[in-house]
């Protein structure tokens, strides 16, 4: 390995990079310090810290001889980590790759959302590979929500995550005032090790299961959920004051008096999208306006930083946790009625069939002409409401316009084969206490389904428009269904009595057919799932994949930059080219998007975990206060052990345990998704209507147990 010939004193991650790339092999800090022609002090004060943050990031491994080398020629594979309730996980590759198996002993010295370094130590017959950890680059877990349990003196929290499957070790002057079976938060002093449990102090008490709010507590700490604002974040937010700066309307497009309106639904806080249509010659003009976020968050500054360390706003029956704080995001970049905003605008030109043949985008200054609701614009639209028609006629003309083109353009959506899931949504309704008095589902409809459109349409315009532009930017990513899912979706659909051919590579048209033909079936609802089930996730990456449910060859995120940071980031690609910047003064790179990507994918996650987490203890809650009663359910999942059934008022799902079902030996038909008894010929199949009873409930588990409950004729 030859020396430097120019001594450096600043030494780069990429020139450390290049060293052991040339090198081929670990090299140790001495060596390298040769290399750089550099003494010990200055090993000391430029080498090692370059090092010391290279081990922190994953881009460098250190092994038990004091090298350094690189992960990718070392055979490690880095990722995150996602365990299973019984015991083993995987670690997630932050590059393509297969996921690689942990066995329970692994998976005792990290948690569920660790980063790692792991090795594969196997491969077995069928290909999988097996690993060990080398490294636990980052802890997911600084503190753990659970419940506490004291058995003979040995104090112990049991994490309510379910993936998180070692409990927290609690020293006896360490568990402060809390009681045995209260729900407490335990900060982790010292992680797991393959030798030893995690030690903990408790630093907070949030009562107990059933109490109102708690809920929402519990998923706060269990999921690391940032919920408080740095003092100057806030100072920072609250500056800008609450009306725009005039300075700021120069050289915009003026629309405040284009009279578009925002549609949401009707608890809504913030209004960052606002839209418009009229007839253009043998088409259509379309508005959409978007917020312009990115006017007052500007590149690493304190907004900046924790926006991007919350990646997305976390929506909880009783609460939000949002993005930025509320003096933006209900204040100055929420297009409330009847105010001047800055926005950016999505201007479409649309043909008589609802294709859109041209689009520009402008920095421009709006004014909401109205805050509609769902529901309004439907009874409205529908009905011709006259009370409605009253108060919004000044803006009757927009609404019909939109309807118009909606249907036009979703016309196109469904000859194109994009899939449309109209799932129930639960709202709960809270007594004066805070606790559920009611759950209540709302379908949606066709004003729904026209906001989504026109954020669809806005969308793709956003990603060809910084396409074009050459900038690196996040696309929104929903590869294929892998093999394995098709399989198990044809298997499903074939008991069914419906036969598939998949296309050489799969096609959301296929999909799209299957929704279709069973649209009017009893069963609908359950294929429409196992087709969700079936799908891929959808990433954040800045390599065009396209987006399959959508059926779209290019798509991302502009619509809301106040609540999810993806859009912010394509926000400030676009403004960088509507100024006619220079490609390289703009502060992203492709790596630097490849890392954000990641983290935004990963913090959507950690929202849609904890916002599933609570309705699912809200839910328990609910039916807690209905054992014994008795309820009218749809079969949703057959196995071995029993039937899944979800309640038909309140879609809450719970098990009909086999000892539940009417006295009898069963037989499971996996492939028919069926439960048969051998003596009476009683027979449970998918989709299958039936009268559930609530015989248990627990909370600490978040399930539900049913009996079947037995119609005489």
């Amino acid at each position: 390995m030859p020396a430097m010939t120019k001594k450096q004193h600043e030494i780069t991650p990429q020139q450390v990079r290049d060293l052991l790339a040339e090198a081929d092999r670990p090299v140790t800090r001495r060596q390298m310090s040769h290399a750089f022609d550099m003494d010990k002090e200055e090993s000391d004060r430029f080498l090692k810290p370059v090092l010391v943050a290279m081990i922190e990031r994953g881009e460098l491994v250190r092994n038990r001889r004091a090298a350094y080398g690189l992960p990718d020629q070392m055979d490690l594979v880095q990722g995150r980590i996602s365990a299973h309730p019984d015991g083993f996980g995987f670690v997630v590759p932050d590059e393509d790759g297969d996921d690689l198996y942990l066995s329970p002993k692994q998976m005792r010295m990290v948690f569920n959302g660790d980063r790692v370094l792991a090795a594969v130590t196997r491969v077995d017959r069928r290909g999988r590979k097996e690993g060990g950890i080398v490294e636990v680059l980052e802890r997911a877990h600084a503190q753990v929500a659970g419940r506490l349990l004291i058995e003979s003196g040995v104090a112990m929290v049991v994490p309510d995550d379910p993936r998180l499957t070692q409990d927290i070790l609690v020293p006896p002057d360490r568990i402060g005032k809390a009681g045995p079976g209260q729900i407490v938060v335990v900060r982790i002093d010292r992680p797991p090790t393959l030798e030893r449990s995690a030690v903990g102090e408790i630093i907070a008490v949030l009562g107990h299961a059933d109490e109102p709010g708690i809920a929402t507590d519990i998923a706060i700490y269990s999921h690391q959920l940032p919920d408080e604002f740095p003092g100057d974040v806030v100072e920072q937010a609250e500056a800008f004051g609450e009306s725009i700066n005039p300075e700021h309307v120069e050289n915009r497009l003026d629309l405040r008096d284009t009279p578009l309106v925002t549609i949401d639904g009707a608890d809504a806080r913030d209004f960052d999208d606002a839209v418009f249509a009229e007839p253009r010659g043998d088409g259509y003009r379309l508005l959409v306006a978007i917020a312009d976020v990115a006017e007052y968050v500007m590149p690493d500054a304190a907004l900046d930083v924790e926006a991007q360390r919350r990646g997305t706003s976390v929506y909880f029956p009783d609460r939000v946790i949002p993005m930025l704080p509320e003096a933006l995001s209900n204040g100055l970049c929420s297009l409330n009625p009847e105010v001047d905003r800055l926005c950016l605008v999505c201007e479409m030109r649309l043909d008589s069939k609802g294709k859109v043949t041209s689009s520009r985008f402008h920095e421009a200054v709006m004014r909401s002409h109205a805050r509609l609701t769902y529901d309004q614009v439907r009874r409205i639209m529908e009905a011709g409401d006259p009370v409605l028609v009253e108060r919004f006629g000044h803006v009757l003309s927009t609404l019909q316009h939109l309807h118009e083109v909606f249907r036009l353009m979703f016309r196109r959506r469904e000859r194109r084969g994009a899939l449309d899931f109209d799932s129930r949504q639960a709202y709960f309704e809270f007594d004066t206490e805070g606790r559920v008095a009611n759950i209540r589902l709302q379908e949606r409809h066709d004003v729904h389904r026209l906001i989504e459109e026109f954020m669809i349409a806005a969308n793709v315009e956003a990603s060809k428009f910084v396409d074009r532009g050459k900038l690196p930017f996040l696309y929104r990513v929903h590869e294929p269904p892998p093999d394995d899912k098709l399989e198990s979706l044809e298997e499903f659909l074939r008991a069914h009595g419906l036969q598939v051919r998949w296309s050489e590579k799969p096609d959301p048209q296929q999909f799209a057919a299957i929704q279709r033909k069973v649209a009017e079936l009893p069963d609908a609802a359950l294929v429409n799932a196992q087709i969700l089930r079936s799908l891929s996730l959808a990433v954040y990456q800045p390599e065009n994949k396209g987006h399959f449910g959508l059926a779209l060859d290019s798509y991302s995120h502009f619509t809301s930059p106040i609540r999810r940071y993806p859009d912010l980031l394509l926000h400030r690609a676009i403004k960088h080219l509507c100024r006619e910047k220079a490609r390289d003064r703009f502060p992203y790179g492709r790596q630097q998007m490849v890392e954000l990507g990641r983290h935004c994918s990963w913090t959507e996650r950690r929202a849609e975990d904890a916002s599933r987490d609570v309705d699912e203890r809200l839910k328990c809650q609910f039916m807690k206060r209905h054992i014994g009663d008795a309820f009218d359910g749809i079969v949703s999942g057959v196995t071995s052990f029993g039937l899944f059934v979800e309640l038909t008022d309140f879609a809450v799902s719970g098990l009909v345990h086999v000892t539940a079902l009417p006295n009898d030996y069963y037989h499971f038909d996996p492939v028919g998704s069926s439960m048969t008894g051998k003596r009476r010929g009683l027979r449970y199949r998918l989709a299958d209507e039936v009268k559930v009873e609530v015989i248990g409930v627990s909370l600490e588990e978040r399930k539900i147990d049913f009996r079947l409950v037995e119609v005489e004729d």
